[in-house]
């Protein structure tokens, strides 16, 4: 059997308890992450919690509802990827439980979570929460350890890495250890000297991946050696990705790599439309054009034009159905393009090699910080020949290529994206100056004081 650190924690807590007849509510704060889960959920979808939150949400769950009995009867509650999440995601929690329980135990009002036991899990080396326009102080105080509900936590640790695969011959143990430890470094902040949260790094040789000509065209040969012969095969695709920290250049080796896929391609239009209310019906007619609301381009809503191709890889942008692995950031391949949905095999998960259909789905975006609201029908998928280092948070892959043309830029993304391989020669990093010329050194950001109460 092969451990797999916090998450072989989780199973075996689960089947413990509910081997007794117990029941064990597993959440994780991504799709990815809940798939890892036995019976997982995303937190959001299982407790009802708001998506647009702040310190007075709390979920909507209410009394005497089947959620309300469910957290009634259950014995824990595991959250994996806390870190991930808004601590007031937690509080929400937190004040919701505290309100269903008290009416069978009135102590329960002055207890975390009313009483029950809560596990969190997750790595603070990560991406914290995602905060619009936020500083870097704004950022450490949306995470768990910075609430109130922290005080009441006791902290375990796991210290080995169970991402990279284990081996018997001491000469190759050493060279997993070293590599393990490198990637701590990172995360911790402990290679380069820090200087206000960033350090600039250098790249060990064998890691680093040199280039004459075309940046994008050296990322791509390295990771996807011979895609021209075997591009369209799943199992070379399903354990490879190019990551990059921006969108803009994650688009541009995108298009290069649609281009080297000889199949013919299919481009796919969405229907937009601007969500209007009574007070400003007319307003927006007349300033959001469908030309205007078709160049709007969002995180987590696909693109107004989609061009896709037989052997393509695409992630999902939606949760759609759990029991099938089809979650937020699943990877699969398209198998084939009709007009009102497309079909697509699984690359990744207990459902890897499944044959499913994707329709079109209509799309608001949650960002907070448009001044109107708008609604995109369109297939909910991204093609993933390269993704960002956020989106890869979750994944696991034999071969990585990181291009940094531009460093990165918020806490934990370089630990990420070195922490996605499973072993050391399946990482290669490119670097590019501001003139395209290559370099050896890269910025690390990383907050101390988020570990500071850990």
């Amino acid at each position: 059997m092969q451990y797999q650190g916090k998450t072989f924690i989780w199973k075996t807590l689960s089947a413990a308890l509910r081997s007794k007849g117990e029941i064990v509510l597993n959440v994780a704060s991504s799709g990815i992450a809940s798939l890892l889960l036995p019976g997982g959920r995303t937190a959001h979808s299982r407790f009802a919690i708001p998506i647009n939150i702040n310190e007075d949400s709390t979920c909507n769950i209410k009394q005497g509802s089947q959620l309300a009995g469910l957290i009634r009867a259950c014995k824990l509650i595991i959250w994996d990827e806390a870190p991930m999440v808004h601590k007031h995601c937690f509080e929400a929690l937190d004040k919701s439980m505290r309100d269903i329980l008290h009416l069978t135990n009135p102590v329960s009002y002055t207890k975390p979570f009313g009483g029950k036991t809560v596990v969190l899990g997750g790595d603070f080396r990560q991406i914290l929460p995602v905060i619009p326009k936020g500083s870097r102080h704004d950022i450490v105080r949306a995470t768990i350890n910075s609430s109130y509900l922290w005080k009441q936590c006791a902290v375990l640790r796991l210290t080995k890495n169970m991402r990279l695969e284990s081996t018997k011959d001491p000469n190759e143990y050493e060279e997993i250890r070293k590599f393990a430890t490198w990637i701590a470094g990172i995360g911790d902040g402990m290679i380069g000297e820090q200087v206000h949260g960033c350090a600039t790094i250098e790249i060990p040789n064998d890691i680093l991946l040199k280039y004459d000509g075309d940046p994008i065209a050296a990322i791509v040969n390295s990771t996807y050696p011979d895609f021209s012969k075997i591009g369209n095969d799943p199992t070379y695709l399903e354990n490879r990705a190019i990551l990059a920290p921006t969108l803009d250049v994650v688009d541009s080796i995108n298009q290069y790599m649609m281009s080297l896929n000889v199949q013919e391609s299919k481009t796919y239009l969405s229907a937009d439309t601007a969500c209007q209310s009574d007070t400003n019906a007319d307003v927006l007619t007349d300033l959001h054009t469908l030309e205007f609301l078709n160049t709007l381009k969002c995180s987590g809503v696909p693109n107004h034009e989609l061009t896709l191709k037989v052997g393509t890889p695409v992630m999902l942008l939606r949760n759609m159905d759990h029991s099938m692995g089809l979650c937020n950031g699943t990877r699969l391949v398209i198998t084939r393009l009709g007009s009102h949905v497309l079909e697509a095999r699984i690359l990744t998960g207990r459902t890897a090699g499944q044959k499913v259909l994707i329709p079109r789905l209509n799309l608001t975006p949650s960002d907070v910080r448009m001044p109107f609201k708008f609604q995109r029908r369109q297939f909910p998928l991204v093609v993933s020949y390269a993704m960002t280092i956020n989106k890869s948070q979750g994944q696991s892959l034999s071969h990585v290529g990181l291009f940094l043309k531009n460093p990165v830029f918020c806490h934990g993304q370089l630990y990420v994206a070195v922490s996605r391989v499973t072993k050391r020669e399946g990482l290669k990093i490119l670097i590019t100056n501001n003139d395209g010329t290559p370099c050896n050194s890269t910025i690390n950001v990383v907050y101390p004081e988020v570990f500071q109460n850990v």
